[in-house]
């Protein structure tokens, strides 16, 4: 079966995976029979484009990275429309993350999932807010919700607690889910203060004009909310979840980590209570040298998982970026096709 398609936001992530198929088609061909069309583009800046047969999309990254608007295919249905109309058999939702509302990308999941079409994801909002109820409609329509790109990029995190670490029990979940804040406390260890390594960290990409997100720990936190309810199983709300950032950190902090045999990592932290509960929260923490997460620098990301089979499991790797989030949507786009 050849796989239609259809993109929601042409943004970094959306150009990325089309890069990667583009460059892969033909080993992805051989090597897991999985071919593809994309079929359909909906993106706020370069128009809705939509072609059953195909779309030219060499021509379409052309014009994306030259900043223009799709010349050719284009069509008159908004983004709902184009996704409950197209003849694509899988979404990918890849536009910007609202963690208050989870819209528009929370309708975009909605509306597909509802005309019975697969649903692969790196929108923190649908994944934090709304996963119980996605996957509800996926289930009733007997499609795919998968959401790897939400933690940590193209780490695998979600497919690891499925796949190698099927069977383990595990009873809690610790680390560094947010790479601009992991930069800037590597940097202020350096000497730097908050303010000079903020901007830093803005110059280089890391850090939004708004920092917000980052800063106050609210990107670390949506992702702890889809930990809780994807791995722990427990449903949970955002709002439940205490979040400290890293605006308060000062030189002195920094210097009395040092004294302890410590230093600081923004830690988003899941964990198994009694009753069935969960304990969540995200905030600076000193960590003790000796383990792991204290030696990921930069703006690298990693979590451990402390399991009752293997006990601690620590991964670390990127938890942003063009090819690394587009790798996993190239994930889940692969395990649509192994399950068919």
């Amino acid at each position: 079966m050849k796989h239609k398609i259809a993109i929601i936001g042409f943004g970094t992530v959306g150009q990325g995976i089309t890069e990667i198929l583009l460059e892969k088609k033909e080993e992805l061909k051989k090597k897991y029979k999985f071919e593809y069309d994309i079929v359909a583009i909906a993106d706020f800046t370069y128009g809705n484009v939509y072609n059953p047969k195909g779309l030219d999309m060499p021509k379409m990254l052309k014009e994306a990275k030259a900043k223009k608007k799709f010349s050719k295919d284009n069509v008159k249905l908004n983004t709902i429309q184009l996704i409950e109309k197209c003849n694509a058999t899988v979404v990918c939702e890849l536009t910007y993350t609202d963690l208050k509302t989870g819209k528009p990308a929370v309708d975009h999941v909605k509306a597909a999932l509802s005309s019975g079409k697969h649903v692969v994801t790196s929108n923190k909002g649908p994944a934090a807010l709304k996963y119980l109820e996605m996957k509800k409609i996926a289930d009733k329509k007997k499609v795919k919700f998968l959401i790897e790109g939400t933690v940590v990029a193209g780490t695998p995190i979600l497919n690891l607690i499925e796949g190698p670490l099927a069977g383990c029990e595990i009873t809690a979940i610790k680390g560094i889910l947010n790479g601009t804040t992991n930069y800037m406390l590597t940097e202020m260890e350096k000497g730097m203060d908050y303010k000079a390594v903020l901007r830093v960290a803005q110059d280089l990409g890391y850090a939004e004009a708004d920092p917000t997100g980052d800063v106050e720990g609210h990107d670390a936190r949506g992702k702890v909310c889809i930990l809780g309810n994807v791995v722990m199983g427990v449903p949970m709300k955002i709002d439940e979840i205490d979040c400290k950032g890293i605006t308060k950190i000062t030189a002195a902090d920094i210097k009395t980590a040092k004294e302890k045999g410590c230093r600081w990592k923004l830690i988003g932290s899941i964990e198994k209570v009694k009753g069935g509960k969960i304990k969540a929260s995200v905030s600076p923490q000193m960590v003790e040298l000796t383990h792991p997460l204290a030696g990921v620098m930069g703006a690298k990301n990693a979590l451990t998982f402390t399991t009752d089979l293997l006990g601690d499991i620590t991964i670390v790797g990127p938890g942003a970026g063009r090819k690394e989030t587009g790798f996993a949507i190239l994930t889940d786009l692969l395990r649509i096709n192994s399950g068919m």
